[in-house]
């Protein structure tokens, strides 16, 4: 099988260093090259739609338009590049999955941190690209999260996400052992997950379907629902309902 083409990379920084920095780290990174290097945010639009490249490196703080900004105005672009941002700053999560960034690398960026950024890329361009007869029509559901942890930030498949519990103004993703917080509103996640995987049973509390093992009734009458690991969740008296649809009943 022959190997794929190199992916076609634009850097857009506004710190000579930085983008230095990314240049030296594609020359050295398998697959990748550097098809050119923008300064500031309309400059990178521009490039952008000159080069057509696979991917960005894009920082977020510039001046004029920022990374956000610049991703936003790509978006409608055909085809439409991957798009890694590269930052200093981890308060700027939410609005990178808002724009359906592939990444989000921390500064000083590792080589091989910006190694599985690109194979990432990759893998967007291989199925945004991919030929079809028929063009795949958008998800409408949330897939993806991003949420910080301790070495920056970590990118959740919603698929992966065992149940959703409320914390005051933040909610936590269960996945496995480990959770996460993330700033959103119980209602926007319901809103925004698919129906067909999640359900919410409380109004602090929605769980993956498929992690639902049992359900029984407490001393009171009220549905307890059995989850996969081994712990359970009062089912509240609005979403009874949930649980006869659920079971059949």
């Amino acid at each position: 099988m022959p190997d794929s083409p190199s992916l076609r990379v634009l850097v857009a920084d506004d710190e000579p260093l930085a983008a230095e920095r990314l240049q030296v780290l594609l020359s050295r990174t398998k697959g990748a090259t550097l098809v050119g290097t923008a300064s500031d945010g309309e400059s990178a639009v521009s490039m952008a739609k000159a080069l057509e490249p696979d991917a960005l490196l894009l920082d977020i703080a510039m001046p004029g338009l920022d990374g956000i900004d610049v991703a936003r105005s790509l978006a409608s672009q055909r085809p439409t590049p991957a798009v890694i941002f590269v930052t200093a700053f981890d308060q700027f999560a939410v609005a990178a999955f808002e724009v359906a960034a592939v990444d989000y690398l921390m500064k000083p960026v590792e080589p091989d941190r910006l190694q599985r950024a690109l194979d990432r890329a990759r893998d967007y361009v291989d199925h945004h690209r991919a030929p079809s007869t028929q063009a795949a029509a958008p998800s409408e559901w949330i897939d993806e999260f991003w949420a910080s942890d301790l070495s920056g930030l970590v990118r959740i498949a919603a698929r992966d996400v065992d149940r959703v519990s409320a914390e005051r103004d933040y909610m936590r993703l269960h996945v496995g052992r480990r959770s996460w917080l993330i700033h959103h509103s119980m209602t926007a996640l319901e809103e925004g997950l698919d129906p067909s995987l999640f359900v919410r049973l409380h109004r602090s509390a929605i769980v993956r379907k498929d992690f639902i093992i049992g359900f029984s009734r407490n001393p009171s009458g009220r549905w307890i629902a059995r989850l996969g690991d081994g712990t359970e969740q009062p089912v509240g008296r609005l979403y009874s309902d949930r649980v006869r649809a659920i079971a059949g009943r």
